[in-house]
């Protein structure tokens, strides 16, 4: 059986000198990774990147994910190369090229999504492995690129974040692993895991922890609610999304509608859709994880005190 490796999620909602700080912690309390989310116009997470591979010594650090859209390949090999450097041979990029909504607000259109993944692996691969590289693919082309540094590793692992069935194949073809969304439940995990067998799945999870589990919950109603709202609104236009949150939940439409309705998910979505609860509620979900196939589990910290909930979710899950 594959490893199971609990880390830590952050994003550009979060300040760069706090990533530092949180970084140190998690690297001192042992767990495996961090994971740097960049949605679309939050701030860009390269200077965080930076500042956590000067503020760590071992911890991975993950990139989860970088948009090809957003970024262009070889501009992603640039920063990879530069940030993989500064943290000693410990980064893994994440590739993804989905959420067509939140990009298009900057006037970017995302309609060759299988092929900028595809465009996006082959490209930053060439480069990072010190080719002169030309390359033309659908989505993306280069002609006649070489990194004018070479780079510390030609063979920095890259993972594919993807939901729907052909782009989740595509990661097991191409990718080092996989990166499923953060609000999906355990069977949607295993489900990919059958399609793909990946040799790594990233799974993003939320987490509210401590010895007062009704606390916990409280800590994390809201944010599951919202979440559950803004996942709810897409899936009227996205049959995939829809499935993955019903179909592998086992939790009926009709229940969702009324959690959204309401603002009241009631424990079954805590269940499904995050770590919530003290020690034994941690134990169980992570298990849930685990015989799912996920690799690494990619915590987000909703909480007041994320340095007590990392403490507190390391010791409960080892």
């Amino acid at each position: 059986m594959a490893s199971f490796r609990i880390g830590m999620r952050l994003s550009g909602a979060v300040p760069a000198r706090r990533c530092f700080e949180l970084a140190s912690m998690a690297e001192a309390f042992g767990l495996s990774s961090i994971w740097f989310a960049e949605p679309a116009m939050e701030r860009g997470v390269a200077p965080a990147l930076g500042a956590c591979a000067m503020a760590t010594t071992r911890i991975e650090l993950g990139i989860g994910v970088w948009n090809p859209f957003m970024r262009h390949p070889a501009q992603i090999a640039m920063d990879v190369a530069s940030l993989d450097e500064m943290s000693g041979g410990r980064l893994t990029l994440g590739l993804g090229a989905g959420l067509a909504r939140p990009i298009a607000r900057p006037g970017i259109d995302n309609a060759q999504t299988r092929a900028a993944l595809s465009d996006g692996v082959a490209i930053v691969r060439g480069l990072l492995g010190g080719e002169r590289l030309t390359y033309r693919g659908q989505a993306f082309s280069v002609e006649g690129a070489k990194l004018d540094v070479a780079p510390l590793r030609a063979s920095l692992p890259i993972l594919l974040a993807a939901d729907v069935p052909d782009a989740v194949a595509l990661s097991g073809d191409i990718a080092d692993g996989l990166i499923v969304d953060g609000l999906r439940p355990a069977g949607f995990a295993a489900h990919a895991a059958s399609i793909a067998r990946p040799k790594r799945l990233v799974h993003p999870t939320l987490c509210a922890v401590g010895t007062d589990r009704t606390a916990a919950m409280a800590v994390m109603k809201p944010v599951l609610a919202a979440l559950l709202r803004q996942h709810w609104q897409d899936t009227q236009d996205d049959p995939a999304l829809r499935a993955a949150l019903v179909d592998r939940s086992g939790i009926p439409a009709s229940d969702f509608s009324i959690a959204v309705a309401s603002n009241e998910p009631d424990e079954r979505f805590f269940e499904a859709f995050t770590v919530t609860g003290d020690a034994a509620d941690c134990r169980r979900r992570a298990d849930a994880f685990r015989e799912a196939g996920v690799t690494d589990l990619a915590v987000t910290f909703v909480g007041p005190n994320p340095i007590h909930d990392m403490a507190f979710l390391h010791r409960a899950v080892g």
